[in-house]
């Protein structure tokens, strides 16, 4: 009787492991929120290491479960919960000029983790940095200039061109995220399934 009890019971589509790697992942997103923001520039975009989280969680886990941590945490912005830098909210950031770099991070995660995924099981280095610069900085800041353009009165020029004081601190966060995954995949094999 137990044993027709327990088919009874639904399964999980995810599996506990994936369901716990995607909760730290979207707290560390959120912990990488607290020591706050810099604005720079004319454009009112903050720099965080916010997006040091999303490359990660794409870089280590992959498409599915790093898209999967990075709209947990973005959930978590929307219902109020005060974890984007600076203390601000999902809806806050997107009534700002910071609105299209939020809705890049999940295009951005996707492609990173998608390539990764491809690279894998050696993860070179020197690939491990183009899939995160594309994913982490073209996508995002793709994303970012159109909000830019929608919410400010930037013209294309002056949009594309604030992202410039942006780009040192995210070929930091790549480099970073590209020498973590690495050593993750090496530690770690089979991490990331097709």
């Amino acid at each position: 009787m137990e044993g027709v009890e327990e088919s009874r019971r639904p399964r999980s589509r995810v599996p506990a492991r994936d369901m716990a790697r995607i909760a730290v992942f979207a707290a560390l997103i959120a912990a990488l929120g607290l020591p706050g923001a810099i604005t720079v520039g004319f454009s009112g975009v903050p720099i965080t290491l916010q997006t040091l989280g999303v490359i990660l969680a794409g870089a280590v886990l992959g498409w599915r479960n790093g898209t999967a941590a990075v709209l947990v945490f973005l959930a978590l912005t929307m219902i109020g919960l005060p974890l984007l830098s600076g203390g601000r909210t999902g809806l806050t950031a997107l009534a700002g000029p910071s609105a299209g770099y939020l809705i890049g991070w999940v295009p951005g995660v996707f492609v990173i983790g998608l390539l990764t995924a491809r690279i894998l099981p050696r993860y070179p280095i020197a690939l491990g940095l183009l899939i995160n610069a594309l994913g982490g900085i073209g996508v995002i800041y793709l994303f970012g200039t159109l909000g830019l353009l929608v919410r400010t009165d930037l013209g294309v020029w002056a949009a594309i061109t604030s992202n410039g004081p942006f780009l040192p601190g995210d070929t930091a966060k790549v480099v970073v995220a590209a020498v973590v995954a690495k050593g993750v995949h090496r530690a770690y094999p089979g991490l990331i399934r097709e």
